[in-house]
């Protein structure tokens, strides 16, 4: 196990690196007051690694930095509208304070006398926080002008036509959550495991996608207050909403710098909650809640117990899921179909996050884990859960049972959704 925290955590870096191997004018610059300059989340990085590994969370323990310069990476104390009028470390020393307290973590992970999982959670929580910040930091070169920088991505594997729209998920208990013995990774708000009994209900078979998006812009979808909620209205007014974030109207959209034709199969992301819900109102559907999510994702209905991933025991490969941030964008519908769950839904790890209709709350009997903050500050809010990880998802980040949240005005996150109906 020992392994494996190293090397989640080496695979980490390594993607942290090549996001930030850019001049200093590109890390210090702020592309969108949306998200950080990229040389603050470098340092706020090895800033959460030298609390969590080096001091034990013990934030009033003295750190490689001073207390008035870690005060600059905390990220409840500075919005991110404002991070890049504070004195930040250069690219330069963000850098070496990175790799110093990097060498000083494996140095201390080397001399662990036979570490359990416990032992190593807060390893793999930290590497956790680095793949979501280096998610975090494709978000923010997508919302970057200029020319590309980052290539155009790795091939990915054709689509197919999906049959059936829809699946059917008959009525009944199912265990929802995990707890820490099968999911030694999960994070609080994942546990406990509990069960949930659920009415029937149809779930699509694979997320929607770019062509199904556009009847609904052509169909004049974004001008019909019918489809909207009242809030979702309202903010399609103030924010001006006409189509996905990035599309330019004209059949294209912007990727990373490049201007190129809409993939027709491929999932539509870049919309906020209030897009996917309007749409799914339009098809005469709505969006899943979380739980019935988790359950077409997961559960066997033949065996009456969870699989670890929708298709299994076995961890994700290429063959099974778009994940680690290579391929830059989602690949078509019907690319993995070995990677469907028992009842035979698609493509729900990876690819885009699924929007749901469920609002952020813990599950009965949430102990918080060693990072009290992570998820209690959220709870009971206006924030919606989102499901099933990105493409741009690496590591031990993501698990059928990992719940992200979001504002339900929040699109510059590689967002999308599918529908589901009551039966």
């Amino acid at each position: 196990m020992r392994d494996i925290a190293a090397n989640g955590l080496q695979t980490a870096r390594a993607r942290t690196l090549t996001l930030t191997e850019f001049d200093d004018h590109e890390l210090t610059t702020q592309h969108s007051p949306l998200m950080s300059p990229l040389v603050w989340d470098l340092a706020h990085i090895g800033q959460q690694e030298d609390l969590w590994l080096l001091r034990g969370g013990e934030s009033a323990a003295q750190g490689l930095l001073s207390c008035q310069v870690e005060r600059l990476y905390d990220a409840f104390e500075n919005p991110r509208a404002t991070r890049a009028t504070l004195p930040l470390l250069s690219p330069a020393e963000a850098r070496t304070y990175l790799a110093d307290v990097r060498n000083r973590i494996l140095d201390g992970l080397d001399r662990l006398p036979d570490p359990s999982g416990e032992d190593l959670f807060p390893y793999v929580m930290v590497e956790q926080h680095e793949q979501m910040h280096n998610e975090t930091m494709l978000a923010t070169h997508q919302l970057r002008d200029g020319t590309p920088i980052l290539g155009a991505g790795a091939p990915l594997p054709t689509g197919r036509t999906v049959p059936d729209g829809s699946v059917l998920v008959p009525a009944g208990e199912f265990v929802l959550g995990v707890d820490g013995t099968e999911e030694p990774w999960s994070l609080d708000n994942e546990r406990p495991a509990h069960v949930v009994d659920l009415a029937a209900f149809r779930i699509a078979r694979v997320p929607v996608t770019n062509a199904e998006y556009q009847r609904f812009v052509d169909a004049g979808g974004y001008d019909e207050p019918r489809w909207w909620s009242a809030r979702g209205w309202a903010h399609r007014q103030e924010a001006g909403l006409t189509a996905p974030q990035f599309w330019l109207g004209d059949g294209s959209r912007r990727r990373f710098g490049s201007v190129e034709a809409l993939v027709p199969d491929e999932p539509v992301q870049h919309v906020c909650f209030f897009e996917a819900e309007a749409y799914a109102a339009w098809a005469g559907a709505r969006l899943p809640s979380e739980q019935e999510w988790e359950k077409a994702c997961v559960w066997d209905p033949e065996l009456g117990r969870r699989r670890r991933w929708p298709w299994g025991a076995a961890d994700p490969t290429p063959a099974l899921a778009n994940l680690g941030g290579g391929s830059l964008r989602p690949a078509p519908v019907g690319a993995y179909p070995d990677g469907a769950s028992a009842y035979g839904v698609e493509q729900l790890i990876g690819d885009v996050w699924e929007w749901t209709s469920s609002g952020f709350e813990a599950w009965p009997g949430f102990t918080p884990m060693l990072y009290r903050q992570y998820s209690a500050p959220f709870f009971g809010g206006d924030f919606r859960v989102l499901r099933g990880g990105s493409w741009a998802v690496g590591g031990n980040t993501i698990r059928p049972s990992f719940r992200n949240w979001d504002l339900p005005i929040r699109r510059q996150i590689f967002t999308g959704f599918r529908l589901a109906w009551d039966a």
